[in-house]
C-alpha cells in the first residue's frame, strides 16, 4: 500500500520554520505534494529543503510573479517517477504561473495542482474556469489511470463547507464553480475522501486565519485526492490530517495499491 499526501503549505519557507521537514521525515508518504511554495528562484531554498532525507524533490515556480503560486513534489528515492513534466505548451494554461507538476510512472500518472483562486476579481474567475476546463480536457486524453491532488479552491457540495448559504455567492463556492466538480464525476473520476466518508460532516482543510475560523472548525474541504474509476478497485483509504498545523490549510491523503 502506497501513501501520498498533499498540502497547501501557504510559504514552504515559513513552513520550514514551523518544522516542515520534521514532519516530513515523519509522514511516511511515497509522494508529498505541496502547493503555494511562494518560490520562483529555488536557489534561495535551504539544501535541507532541496535534499531532504529519503527525498527527491521536484519543483516549479511561478515565473510571471516572484512569491507567488508555486508547487512541489518529494518523492521517496526508492519510488522514483520514469518521467517529470512541467511545460505543456506555450498557450497552455496548465503552463503558467507555476502551478503543475506531472509525475508518470510505468501504471499512473501523478499530477499536484495548485487551482487558481477566483475570488480576487472576475478575470481571475474566467481565468479559474479556463484552467479547469483545460485540466479536466488534458487528463480526459491520458492513456494511464490518473491520480490528482491539490488545492482544487472549491468546496464541491454543501457538506464540504461551515456556511453554505452564506457563500453562496463567493468564489470557492459558486455555482459554476462547483458544476465543474461535476463534470470531473460524469468524466469518471473519484473524489476519494467521499468515496469513503460520503456523509461525514465537518470535515475541512482550509480555515479562514484573520477570523480564527480554525478554533471553530468553521472552514471548507477544498483539498483533495482524485482518482480515475479504473483505479476504484486500488483505493485503500483517504483522510484529512486537520492536527497538522503550519499553514491555513492541513495536509490531505490516499491510501492505494500500487
Amino acid at each position: 500500500m502506497k501513501t501520498f499526501i498533499s498540502w497547501n503549505v501557504n510559504g514552504v519557507r515559513a513552513a520550514e520554520r514551523k518544522g516542515f521537514l520534521s514532519w516530513l521525515e515523519g509522514c511516511g508518504a511515497q509522494i508529498v505534494a505541496i502547493q503555494e511554495t511562494k518560490v520562483s528562484d529555488h536557489s534561495v531554498l535551504s539544501s535541507a529543503l532541496l535534499e531532504p532525507d529519503n527525498y527527491v524533490s521536484f519543483w516549479h515556480g511561478a515565473s510571471e510573479k516572484k512569491g507567488y503560486s508555486g508547487v512541489a513534489c518529494f518523492v521517496k528515492k526508492n519510488f522514483l517517477p520514469k518521467k517529470i513534466k512541467t511545460d505543456f505548451g506555450k498557450s497552455s494554461l496548465l503552463s503558467k504561473e507555476g502551478r503543475v507538476i506531472e509525475l508518470e510512472y510505468d501504471d499512473f500518472v501523478f499530477l499536484n495542482i495548485y487551482f487558481p483562486n477566483g475570488g480576487a476579481s472576475d478575470e481571475r474567475l474566467d481565468f479559474k474556469l479556463r484552467f479547469y476546463g483545460e485540466f479536466l480536457n488534458y487528463i480526459k486524453k491520458l492513456k494511464k489511470p490518473v491520480i490528482f491532488c491539490g488545492d482544487v479552491n472549491t468546496a464541491h457540495g454543501e457538506i464540504d463547507l461551515a456556511r453554505p448559504k452564506e457563500n453562496v455567492n463567493n468564489s470557492g463556492f459558486m455555482l459554476i464553480e462547483r458544476e465543474w466538480l461535476d463534470k470531473l464525476s460524469t468524466a469518471g473520476f473519484t473524489d476519494t475522501f467521499r468515496h469513503f466518508y460520503p456523509k461525514k460532516l465537518e470535515q475541512y482543510t482550509w480555515w479562514d486565519q484573520k477570523t480564527r475560523a480554525r478554533d471553530r472548525n468553521v472552514g471548507w474541504r477544498i483539498d483533495y485526492f482524485y482518482a480515475s474509476k479504473d483505479l476504484e478497485n486500488k483505493l485503500g483509504g483517504a483522510f484529512i490530517l486537520s492536527d497538522v498545523l503550519g499553514s491555513d490549510h492541513c495536509p490531505v491523503g490516499l491510501e492505494i495499491d500500487l
